[in-house]
């Protein structure tokens, strides 16, 4: 078996692939080798329907379901990072709701000993916010762009709405709790050793959306700018366009590790190749469907089969056209 064209040990040999170089099954402790590329080695036990991503030293993935949020996920089915120093850690995201902070805490507590000391929120989707009151509780300090906490002050009772129907009781205890640093474009800081870039570039997936880029260590949490091996969502509040600029400011960084928003840890080919080559697709198409004249009745009929492959494809491409002919119709 073989992960970017490499193949596995033999001790890890009953390691199962998948697109993006991780099996999808029970919550399992992964490892991923420096040298030989992105890896993966079961460790230990359940922990709510996260698996758990060793990336490079000190640098963790908690990868969450690819399908909707559930009373099994919490509100977590997205994937959430870590980063840990000699001065305390750094999660990016902090689950979809008390619950779900609360299982994204014991799944960190498998991997370090280390007080979370800050929380970046990604971006003003649930999952990148709604478990801020449980790490405010743990003491860490939360960190968002001014744009991503106005979203989340525009949306939050809405979430909170559908939350409590996908996740009746498992709701419990989730509040709103908002940032206590806040920053226009970007923000640095220094946690041990480790430099920590957080960079807003303009709205996304959601208005707010921002990634955080460890130059020491070259990995990127794109939160919710990059999907992989599951198709992205285009809601109301995306902007597609700046969405292309997002990304390619994420590229030209050069990341040897990219931890999307959604998905397992990859490379910037198949990130570019899932998200930014979807966006340009379909933006493409559809230019040429209004500027022939067509409308939106007919918008989810361009042609986005090459990214079938794509998990949750038929549920979501036609959507995302309609989507993307109402964000373009007057750009």
């Amino acid at each position: 078996m073989s992960l970017f064209g490499i193949d596995h040990h033999a001790a890890i040999s009953a390691i199962s692939e998948r697109a993006a170089g991780f099996s999808k099954g029970p919550v399992r402790m992964r490892s991923v080798s420096v040298a030989i590329g992105l890896l993966g080695l079961s460790l230990c036990g359940p922990a709510r329907a996260l698996e758990t991503v060793k990336v490079t030293d000190g640098i963790y993935a908690f990868v969450g379901e690819k399908t909707q949020r559930s009373p099994l996920n919490l509100g977590n089915n997205a994937t959430f990072g870590l980063v840990v120093t000699t001065g305390g850690a750094l999660l990016i995201d902090p689950g979809g709701s008390w619950k779900g902070a609360a299982a994204l805490h014991a799944a960190i507590r498998k991997v370090t000993d280390q007080p979370v000391r800050y929380v970046v929120n990604t971006g003003g989707q649930d999952h990148r916010w709604l478990g801020n009151g449980y790490w405010h509780k743990q003491g860490a300090v939360i960190i968002a762009a001014t744009t991503a906490i106005a979203d989340q002050q525009a949306r939050g009772s809405l979430q909170l709405s559908m939350l409590h129907q996908l996740l009746g009781g498992e709701l419990a205890g989730t509040e709103p709790r908002y940032a206590e640093i806040a920053f226009e474009r970007s923000h640095t800081f220094q946690l041990g050793s480790v430099v920590v870039e957080v960079r807003h570039v303009g709205p996304a997936h959601t208005p707010g959306d921002s990634f955080v880029w460890l130059p020491s260590k070259g990995v990127v949490f794109t939160g919710d700018v990059v999907y992989v091996e599951r198709v992205l969502g285009v809601i109301d509040v995306s902007r597609t366009k700046s969405w292309l600029a997002a990304f390619e400011a994420i590229a030209a960084l050069q990341p040897t590790y990219v931890v999307p928003g959604h998905g397992a840890p990859t490379r910037l080919d198949r990130a570019q190749a899932d998200t930014y080559d979807y966006l340009v697709n379909l933006r493409g198409r559809m230019r040429a469907h209004i500027d022939a004249g067509a409308d939106i009745i007919g918008a989810p009929n361009v042609d986005q089969t090459q990214f079938a492959y794509l998990e949750q494809f038929a549920a979501l491409a036609r959507r995302n056209a309609q989507a993307v002919f109402a964000e373009m119709e007057f750009e």
